[in-house]
């Protein structure tokens, strides 16, 4: 059975966004080492999974960065890999999603996770979209934390962790600490 992935970055007290709503993530200490552990992240994925806000915003951002002469490299690849893979957008204010290899989903999510989950294929992540997470820590369908800490605290914003409806035990798979301070942690569900 494929894992489902929640990749989001957080600051050392918490928070996934800071107080000024969706994108306020300057906090992020994004550096060539935190590009490998998110590159090593999205290796083991061959679906992403993204709420309405985070679909709207990679649409606009990603298939444009081919063609930018100031792409990195990374950035280039991540755009090359991000066209591939399978997207699944849950929204119920979506009608249609126009990205190539995109689906979208209005309802019933648990169980389009469900199905997803018993499909072929390595792991779905959902990358970004921590309101998604938060639904997804709810309904108990996460299985992997890949988290990145970076060290700074910001006092206020939207949490990491929220909806967890029962104690949780994970098992702590892998730590990484990167020059800059930050840390890359995967948890996983222990059964």
């Amino acid at each position: 059975m494929r894992k489902l992935v929640v990749f989001l970055h957080s600051t050392l007290d918490g928070y996934v966004e800071g107080p000024n709503g969706a994108m306020d993530i300057g906090f992020v200490t994004y550096d060539s080492e935190l590009e490998t552990f998110a590159s090593d992240v999205l290796n083991t994925a061959d679906t992403i999974v993204w709420g309405r806000n985070t679909y709207e915003m990679m649409h606009s951002y990603w298939p444009s960065v081919p063609s930018d002469p100031n792409a990195t490299e990374y950035e280039l690849n991540h755009a090359k890999w991000i066209e591939k893979v399978e997207k699944v957008v849950f929204s119920k204010k979506l009608d249609t999603v126009e990205w190539n290899n995109s689906t979208l989903v209005n309802d019933n999510v648990e169980e389009a996770i469900l199905k997803l989950k018993e499909q072929e294929g390595e792991d779905i992540v959902v990358l970004g979209s921590p309101r998604l997470a938060h639904y997804l820590m709810e309904l108990n369908l996460v299985d992997v934390y890949k988290i990145t800490v970076s060290p700074t605290l910001i006092g206020g914003g939207l949490p990491l962790f929220k909806n967890i409806k029962a104690k949780t035990d994970l098992k702590l798979k892998s730590n990484k600490a990167f020059g800059s301070g930050a840390l890359g942690l995967v948890y996983e569900k222990t059964e």
